[in-house]
């Protein structure tokens, strides 16, 4: 019943920055672990980051710790990843995914899952 829909990603050269966000649908937003997942071509879907429901506490990947931060908002049902120091191997599709519980690293965790919005960084 929750549809997740990820927005903002794009083509940034090496060194810029850029913020992903995600929509998602229904009342209980408040009460889901949100988190972010990326699929790079050829390479299988890994953990960015993942914020709890009230958005106090987060964990991230070793690869984009102290780069990027996760946030959401939940009077606006949103979510957020702003990622700094881009490179280019943090390209990807980038993937927003929701959860009723603790949070999670691992994709299997998530029950709800947004369609996708594709991050490529330029050397």
């Amino acid at each position: 019943q929750v549809q997740l829909v990820e927005s903002g990603g794009g083509l940034v050269q090496a060194g810029g920055s850029l913020r992903l966000s995600c929509a998602a649908s229904g009342r209980t937003f408040g009460s889901y672990v949100m988190a972010w997942f990326r699929q790079a071509p050829g390479k299988e879907r890994e953990f960015v980051a993942a914020v709890s429901s009230s958005g106090g506490a987060t964990d991230y990947s070793d690869s984009v710790k102290d780069r990027f931060t996760i946030s959401r908002d939940n009077t606006k049902n949103t979510v957020y990843l702003q990622m700094n120091s881009l490179k280019p191997e943090d390209t990807a599709v980038y993937y927003c995914a929701g959860r009723y519980g603790s949070r999670a690293v691992y994709a299997s965790a998530y029950a709800y899952w947004g369609q996708g919005t594709q991050v490529t960084v330029s050397s």
